[in-house]
């Protein structure tokens, strides 16, 4: 008994020392973020995101073995953000067309808000398929978004339906991402009619 308040005295030091270990660690990679979607993948070092976040090189090092390792943690922050705020909205949305309108209204949002990051997503999806490294993280990120269209397929669709349908919609978004990086840009309600249809005709609505 008189060893167990310091073991659980120790047991709260370690958890909060990794917590804030956890907390810097995202704090880099949200600043390193900003220069990963401005110059891609293939064109960026560690040295430039150091340089391009005001980090020192060291400091990358010690929470990340290389740029690859960086990369992934990045992309996958992006993207559970991402996930999030479309469940979001759709979880309070009333009917299949209010569905619809929910999930046009925060894809258009990601385009129009979060362009960059959005396409440092298609970098590493195209990288993974050069590079193993990547795998695994495009395939966990792939098997959420494909989860995130499925109150849009109809309740008898099975997972090869599903995944066409989340095809026809990923394939929508990238061309109005590239659309609107090349300009000229269209503005959030655009974006929102045009993913409307889509959305109508891909779930059948």
């Amino acid at each position: 008994m008189t060893d167990q308040k310091p073991i659980g005295k120790l047991a709260a030091r370690s958890a909060a020392k990794q917590a804030k270990r956890s907390a810097r660690k995202r704090a880099l990679a949200e600043s390193a973020i900003e220069a990963l979607k401005r110059y891609g993948y293939a064109n960026t070092t560690l040295r430039d995101i150091a340089a391009q976040s005001d980090l020192s090189l060291g400091m990358l090092h010690y929470y990340f073995e290389n740029k690859e390792q960086l990369l992934i943690y990045c992309v996958r922050l992006y993207k559970e953000a991402f996930t999030a705020d479309i469940g979001a909205r759709i979880a309070g949305a009333e009917g299949r067309e209010g569905l619809i309108q929910a999930f046009a209204e925060g894809l258009a949002a990601a385009i129009a808000r979060d362009a960059g990051t959005h396409r440092l997503w298609y970098d590493i999806r195209n990288q993974a398929l050069f590079d193993a490294v990547f795998q695994p993280v495009v395939a966990e990120i792939e098997d959420s978004l494909i989860g995130l269209v499925r109150p849009l397929a109809p309740e008898t669709a099975d997972r090869a339906q599903i995944a066409v349908l989340y095809g026809a919609v990923d394939g929508v978004f990238r061309h109005l991402l590239e659309s609107q990086l090349s300009g000229p840009e269209r503005s959030e309600a655009d974006l929102a009619d045009a993913f409307r249809g889509v959305l109508r005709l891909a779930a059948g609505a």
